[in-house]
């Protein structure tokens, strides 16, 4: 499995290793002592989470706050995202900055996005599974939104020929 820091950010990507042959394929998707060193620190997940959208569906920009900050480690199991975290910590050098990948059941990319950072995807296809494992657990009290398409951060959001898709607190303006 190979790593790299996405530019200006503390956002890792891994890229499995893929064996494949007639019957289909087989990778490892996390390797605990691969992603200690990579980000530094051991890291440990007590939930993970499956969810399942439909194409043009946006969900985000979410985060916890203190004490129920959480590290994620996300992917797509089938169909394809435009993946956002944003760096939200005052005190990092990246506070502001953002970064967009595209994850896909094609391209089989892992991303990590650590405590400090809001996390929010656009289902850019039908019946995306999404499979996130989190650092924290979750607190309804600790729970934070930042509108998608919040000007302070001018994120750069897939242009679509069909209509944004979001759940009532993420259609909150601020």
């Amino acid at each position: 499995m190979k790593y790299k820091f996405i530019e200006n950010s503390d956002v890792v990507i891994f890229e499995p290793t893929v064996f494949e042959d007639n019957r289909g394929f087989f990778m490892v998707s996390y390797n605990k002592s691969i992603m200690d060193e990579a980000i530094g620190e051991n890291v440990s997940f007590v939930q993970s989470n499956h969810s399942f959208s439909k194409k043009g569906v946006l969900r985000g920009l979410h985060y916890q706050a203190e004490p129920f900050s959480q590290g994620k480690l996300v992917r797509v199991v089938s169909g394809k995202v435009f993946d956002v975290a944003l760096d939200i910590r005052p005190e990092s050098l990246n506070y502001g900055n953002w970064v967009g990948v595209e994850l896909s059941q094609e391209n089989k990319k892992v991303m990590w996005i650590p405590k400090g950072y809001a996390h929010g995807f656009l289902s850019l296809t039908d019946d995306v599974h999404f499979e996130y494992s989190v650092t924290n657990y979750y607190s309804k009290e600790h729970e934070r939104t930042i509108h998608w398409s919040n000007n302070d951060f001018r994120i750069e959001w897939p242009s679509l020929d069909y209509k944004i898709i979001t759940s009532s607190k993420d259609s909150l303006v601020e």
